[in-house]
């Protein structure tokens, strides 16, 4: 089979939402690369080791590949995408005078090729990401979680999903009510069960999205732990005012909230965290690139939040915020 492919040359602060964007368009697949030079900052504190292809794609920058059906009018993709892109300038996000590129490509040259690159990998001393499709024997005390993400999905191991993983393993005590909002391919919700929390409800407001962590949990039994379902943090809000305390599994309110989504989007739920949160609960908030950082904090502080602590990796931020 043939597919149409769109290629857009990017920033990597821009991957997030044009990702996004070509999904939406109806891509049947995303692949992403980033810059794969030498001289990139990478995190092998716990012996972590990166099998990447080098390549000319200078720091910062990032390229985007979207597939399409054969038939697909891809005039009017190119067209929808662009302004899509456009409109990211509106929220300061600086998609660094993007190009695009169209060709034609056959099913084996992108269906797979993207999983040679997939390793496992250990995020913290007790948690590892390991694809679905590769042999690995886990250490005693070691936490794996079992990923495989799909063409639509990361492989967990950017750094705003790593900065969570690795706040979640000192927040979760165990016991816990945790809503992971935009779960994306489930990777956050399986590692708070796995930690011990009691029940996670995952959300996210894209299909595929919970169709991928449905099936995620399912690979690392945690099915029977987890909630995914297709809705945003409000309508949680709502079902939970009408079922007296409870919303698809855990009890509202919650201890722990984390969402690992862009600010932008991270400003537009500020409250509905608060309101989701037990007094002294946590929110964890990944996903701010560092020029975001301030007026995020600034919008936790005014809903009543406390920033107690945060982290950093690369440009990204993670911050841990208490309910008071």
């Amino acid at each position: 089979m043939r597919w149409h492919e769109i290629t857009v040359h990017t920033t990597e602060e821009a991957i997030e939402m044009i990702s996004n964007f070509i999904h939406e368009l109806g891509a049947g697949g995303v692949s992403i690369e980033e810059s794969g030079t030498l001289n990139k900052e990478r995190d092998t504190s716990l012996g972590q080791w990166y099998e990447l292809p080098l390549n000319d794609i200078p720091e910062g920058r990032a390229v985007i590949k979207g597939y399409f059906a054969e038939g697909t009018d891809m005039t009017s993709i190119l067209e929808q995408l662009k302004k899509s892109v456009d409109q990211l300038k509106e929220y300061d996000i600086d998609t660094g005078e993007p190009a695009y590129e169209l060709k034609d490509v056959d099913d084996e040259d992108w269906a797979n090729a993207w999983k040679q690159y997939f390793k496992p990998i250990r995020i913290t001393e007790r948690l590892t990401i390991k694809p679905t499709w590769e042999e690995y024997e886990a250490e005693a005390d070691e936490i794996i979680l079992e990923l495989d993400p799909g063409m639509a999905f990361g492989t967990g191991t950017h750094a705003t999903t790593a900065l969570c993983l690795k706040t979640l393993e000192q927040v979760i005590q165990g016991g816990e009510d945790v809503i992971d909002v935009g779960t994306g391919s489930g990777i956050l919700a399986i590692a708070a069960a796995k930690l011990g929390a009691r029940h996670v409800l995952a959300l996210d407001l894209d299909p595929v999205a919970v169709s991928s962590a449905t099936e995620n949990s399912r690979l690392n039994g945690m099915d029977g732990q987890i909630t995914v379902k297709l809705s945003d943090l409000l309508g949680v809000l709502r079902e939970q005012g009408q079922s007296g305390g409870e919303a698809a599994g855990v009890k509202i309110p919650v201890q722990v909230v984390v969402a690992n989504i862009l600010a932008e989007i991270i400003l537009l739920f500020v409250q509905d965290v608060y309101d989701v949160l037990a007094p002294g609960g946590t929110y964890i908030v990944s996903g701010i690139i560092q020029s975001k950082r301030q007026v995020v904090e600034e919008a936790l502080k005014a809903a009543g939040f406390a920033i107690t602590s945060s982290n950093e990796d690369q440009d990204w931020v993670v911050l841990v915020a208490k309910k008071q």
